[in-house]
């Protein structure tokens, strides 16, 4: 597998973290009688940042593989 397909699987890892993320304070919030964004806002900060420092380093590193990809391809 070249570069930049290396770059776009860790792109797709933190789409997949960043969702993951939302979803889980989605389903930590499910029981709750009235929906509301500042409860919501809770249930993010419930679930934490490890997920939130996951994606952007994910994503900092598929966009390196991609620019290094991209780098290699133009110099052929």
């Amino acid at each position: 597998m070249n570069n930049k397909g290396v770059g776009v699987i860790f792109c797709l890892i933190s789409a997949i973290l960043v969702s993951a993320k939302y979803i889980s304070a989605a389903m930590f919030m499910s029981n709750i009688a009235t929906k509301d964004a500042s409860l919501f806002k809770k249930g993010l900060e419930y679930v934490g940042p490890f997920l939130s420092i996951e994606a952007i380093l994910a994503m900092i590193i598929g966009i390196l593989f991609l620019g290094y990809g991209l780098y290699i391809d133009s110099k052929k």
